[in-house]
């Protein structure tokens, strides 16, 4: 479902990617063998096959979610992102959805908390709330006031029908929380980190809720972990990815930014970053992670892409088959000189933006990884966050360092918590 167009990076490069490949069989091995570091977080690698079993559990809870007006899902981070990145990757633009899905607990704003606890009162809610620990400073406060106003509006049976926790399966403050008060529990796998969560109840039960189709999510994943089991460059896109900014980094680019001409890419593009920039950011190590929606950042950031320092690089996500397309009408009076587009489709003409800025680009000395996805559904979707996973897995294998711990985003907590005065601290 991801195919690999090298040709706007070949020219850059210092060396074959093939000579990679010893090293790639050591790091596929210890990704499957779980002998690398941070092997206890390798869960997600066999997630597409073990997941399965909990699919039709997760839609009954999900088809039950579906009567209310709201869902409020409750996270940050990879408890958040990954679903997020799924909506607006599958919603129609401008059509409503119910139960309409918002997020809490990925900010400490006291604006939009009190909009959101404003906007839910009057309306029939349901809560899903992640989080392995339960005391996670953003989702926990968020928890919290929104539950103090759905207590003053609903009693404890009606609660049990509408909250939702997914969290550890054997301890923490939620897990004690929600088996104290008789809430649905789903687990989030000890082995599993919350970037790479997403094809867990984290990001499949809110993902359900919305309609979509789980099982093909899966289906999707499945088929990246197939195509991702054989170690060899010449068939593996997703390590020919990993190698060739690896090869671009130690040469000297910094900077790596996603691009896509889609605007339902967004939140994948979020979602990329955290994946990414938390995994390989360590030891002063990694490429820096960016991203940009073309053509609309081509009016403000391609120009510096063109033109500015030539420490980046970019990866571009080209969708081949468009869900919808309309062709350009001539009129009579040209005015805007736009007739010479006449009987074009809309998607044609953005592949050509596409095309133009990748010649521009790498005449500007900007390699240009492209990946080509096969389409928007389920299971392109299940497919790209695999293929991303198992990539970055090798990616930060490739520099040496843990992908799957984060110990940099504890610095700001702990200088938080003195300067608010909690205990211990």
């Amino acid at each position: 479902m991801i195919h690999i167009n090298t040709k706007y990076v070949t020219p850059f490069l210092k060396g074959d990617m093939n000579d990679y490949q010893s090293r790639v069989n050591e790091i596929h091995h210890m990704i499957h063998e779980k002998t690398g570091k941070g092997s206890d977080f390798l869960g997600w690698v066999e997630l597409p096959n073990t997941i399965s079993e909990q699919l039709p559990r997760i839609q009954s809870v999900a088809d039950r979610l579906k009567q209310y007006d709201v869902l409020v899902v409750i996270g940050i981070g990879g408890s958040y992102l990954g679903t997020k990145a799924g909506l607006k990757f599958l919603e129609t633009p401008f059509k409503h959805i119910k139960p309409e899905i918002i997020f809490a607990g990925h900010n400490m704003s006291s604006n939009y908390m009190v909009e959101l606890l404003e906007y839910i009162k009057d309306k029939s809610v349901a809560v899903n709330v992640i989080s392995k620990s339960g005391t996670t400073t953003e989702p926990a406060i968020a928890f919290r006031l929104i539950m103090d106003q759905l207590k003053a509006r609903y009693s404890k049976v009606e609660l049990q029908s509408r909250i939702v926790a997914t969290t550890d399966q054997a301890r923490g403050a939620l897990f004690q929380l929600s088996k104290a008060e008789g809430y649905d529990q789903f687990v989030i796998p000890d082995d599993v980190g919350g970037r790479y969560s997403v094809l867990s109840p984290v990001g499949l039960l809110p993902l359900a809720v919305a309609g979509y189709d789980i099982q093909e999510m899966i289906s999707g994943a499945k088929k990246a972990y197939e195509d991702a089991s054989n170690p060899d460059l010449t068939k593996n896109v997703s390590y020919q990815y990993a190698v060739l900014r690896y090869m671009l980094y130690t040469q000297g680019k910094k900077i790596e930014m996603l691009a896509s001409y889609e605007p339902n890419m967004q939140y994948v593009n979020e979602w990329w970053k955290q994946l990414f920039g938390e995994s390989e950011g360590k030891e002063n190590k990694g490429l820096f992670i960016s991203s940009a929606l073309f053509s609309t950042d081509l009016h403000s950031l391609g120009q510096y892409i063109q033109e500015g320092e030539r420490h980046l690089f970019e990866t571009v996500i080209h969708i081949d088959q468009p869900k919808k397309d309309i062709v350009i009408q001539a009129q009579d009076q040209d005015l805007d000189g736009l007739n010479y587009l006449a009987g074009e489709t809309l998607s044609y003409v953005n592949t050509k933006a596409e095309e133009g800025t990748l010649l521009a680009h790498q005449e500007g000395n900007v390699p240009n990884i492209v990946l080509h996805l096969e389409n928007v559904s389920e299971a392109s979707f299940g497919y790209m966050m695999y293929f991303f996973e198992i990539a970055c897995a090798m990616s930060a294998y490739l520099i040496e360092i843990n992908p799957f711990d984060q110990p940099g985003v504890e610095s700001y907590k702990k200088h938080m918590f003195q300067l608010l005065g909690k205990p211990g601290y």
